[in-house]
């Protein structure tokens, strides 16, 4: 297996909890702008869960829109 050392960047954030009256609380989790910028993320979006364990989640796009560049980022 080939691994390749990429740079990762890391959008830290906390998961929010919104409690009603008699309810069971629910979690919120939200998009750093940035983050969404740079995948073209829009509002109302079709997104899933996909839990691989219990440390790591991936965020699962329904459809992702074509890269608006052809350019490749460059490397530091």
């Amino acid at each position: 297996m080939i691994q390749k050392n990429m740079q990762t960047t890391t959008y830290p954030l906390r998961i929010q909890a919104i409690r009603s009256k008699g309810q069971q609380p629910r979690l919120y989790i939200s998009v750093p702008g940035a983050l969404a910028a740079a995948i073209g993320l829009e509002p109302g979006e079709l997104v899933q869960w996909e839990l691989l364990d219990r440390g790591e989640l991936h965020l699962v796009r329904q459809s992702a829109p074509a890269p608006t560049t052809h350019r490749k980022a460059s490397k530091k």
